[in-house]
């Protein structure tokens, strides 16, 4: 074979092709998947004064998101065991993984949801301090409901994380669009019909994660795919699987986890002010909380193409670094790293010049101080992220998939603790005088992590250090897709 012909056998691992077929299902299942928090907020706008009732969906899902983080962390690990293995080509690793991950996940969303169920009000009344007319109340129904449903995320993340592995995107992105579509069809029903309010909204969340759970899992155990995973066959611990799992989602999930905390203690730095500024008399107390939920969810919407990416990388990179070819996993960084930025940009462009509507859409219910303090906190999200959001979440995930957890967890725990919560805290409160500037002091302190992050990772990904991390690329360990009988 000429060297002409093994370069470019080299990197066919994914085909242009084939990489559509992987993220474009995996963009649009992040879009269902990322907008059943927004159809709850949407939804609800019409209960409650002033937004309360929105406020207190959003920022439930905020302490939500911090256990789905949890649950996405174990799949992550899963992900790249299931990806390196594929690329190296012991498919029989990869099952045997595939199910300990599950097992794994269930049992432990299983004890996170007995937890947050017994300590509803503590949790809600530690992080929160808004007490607008029916908040709390709101507050605390809807996190029962959130938190009865986490052992099906543990489902659908453990199972979406190893069908991705195996590039069958196709079946997450089904299955978050038919929750999607329960989600609306029973929002609407018990919302709207049955006039149940934030219960109704919570009843129907939970009935639309119950299929993907389902679904997915037995979409895992068909006899068609490459990593199949068989729940009734005879199980047992392996701790040097467990152990390899937890090596690699410890890190992911201490950084995932601690980047939600720290995003419901910059909302609860905006509520806390907002709050105390009004007991001085100085205006309605929700205008600056309600304009954070929803910047927020106009955020969401503005990350989904880059969401999307980036959980790609870690199939792509991951089965890249799998093969031991150190040009084939560059080539693959580049061309994640060109699609999202491509992605990205396209799509914070869009959800951008769309901002005035969807404020409109989102504020129905609200001051008009408050839409008009939204807006100009999304203005200064979007001008930042379009730019950062490829590199500060995309350089994680490459790094990731190449095994090089510690350095992301230690990173991005860094920048945020620093960034995200310490310059938030400051910019937020009155706790320097002339300093305090509100919900905008969350969003420049977001910005500033995303800077930050960017940074610190791709310098990562320039100097090299990520191949010790991944452990193939030694000189015995190096093979090509044909070595592999790929």
């Amino acid at each position: 074979m000429t060297a002409v012909a093994r370069e470019k056998r080299r990197y066919s691992l994914f085909t242009n092709k084939a990489l559509a077929m992987l993220i474009i299902p995996i963009v649009i299942e992040s879009a269902f998947t990322m907008s059943l928090g927004l159809a709850d907020s949407f939804m609800v706008q019409s209960v409650g004064e002033n937004g309360t009732a929105m406020s207190a969906v959003s920022n439930v899902d905020q302490i939500s998101n911090v256990m789905i983080q949890l649950f996405a962390a174990f799949g992550t690990g899963g992900a790249i065991i299931t990806s390196q293995s594929l690329g190296a080509g012991r498919t029989e690793d990869a099952s045997r993984s595939a199910k300990q991950l599950y097992v794994l996940m269930l049992l432990a969303s299983v004890v996170v949801a007995a937890l947050c169920l017994v300590f509803n009000h503590q949790i809600i009344d530690l992080v929160y301090n808004d007490n607008a007319t029916g908040y709390k109340a709101y507050a605390y129904t809807y996190f029962y409901l959130m938190a009865a449903s986490y052992p099906l995320l543990a489902m659908f993340y453990a199972s979406a994380a190893v069908l991705r592995a195996q590039r069958r995107s196709m079946n997450t992105m089904t299955s978050a669009g038919i929750s999607f579509a329960l989600n609306v069809g029973f929002n609407a029903l018990f919302i709207y019909g049955l006039n149940m309010g934030v219960l109704g909204a919570g009843t129907a969340t939970v009935i639309s994660r119950a299929f993907p759970a389902v679904f997915l899992t037995v979409r895992l155990t068909g006899k068609d795919n490459v990593v199949r995973v068989k729940l009734f066959e005879r199980f047992r611990f392996d701790g040097r699987i467990i152990g390899r799992i937890l090596f690699l989602a410890i890190p992911s999930g201490i950084e995932s986890c601690l980047f939600q905390v720290g995003k419901v203690m910059t909302a609860s730095f905006v509520a806390d002010a907002s709050y105390n500024v009004a007991l001085a008399g100085g205006g309605l107390v929700n205008n600056a909380n309600v304009a954070n939920s929803v910047t927020s969810n106009i955020n969401t919407i503005g990350s989904i193409a880059g969401n999307g990416v980036n959980t790609s990388c870690l199939t792509v990179v991951g089965q890249a670094v799998g093969t031991g070819d150190e040009a084939c996993v560059k080539y693959y960084i580049k061309k994640m790293f060109l699609i999202s930025l491509v992605g990205n940009a396209l799509c914070v462009g869009l959800v951008w010049a769309l901002s005035p509507l969807l404020v409109g859409l989102f504020s129905r219910n609200i001051t008009a101080e408050a839409a008009a303090m939204a807006t100009g906190c999304i203005t200064l999200c979007f001008s930042v992220q379009i730019v950062t959001y490829p590199f500060s979440f995309g350089g994680s995930a490459v790094l990731e998939a190449a095994s090089d957890v510690r350095y992301t967890m230690v990173c991005a725990v860094s920048s945020m603790a620093v960034m995200r919560v310490g310059l938030s805290f400051i910019l937020c409160t009155p706790l320097i005088p002339g300093l305090h500037i509100g919900a905008y002091g969350l969003w420049t302190g977001m910005a500033a992590d995303w800077t930050v992050r960017s940074v610190l990772f791709v310098s990562r990904i320039l100097s090299g250090k990520w191949k010790k991390a991944s452990g193939m690329f030694a000189k015995d360990a190096a093979r090509t897709e044909e070595d592999i009988g790929r």
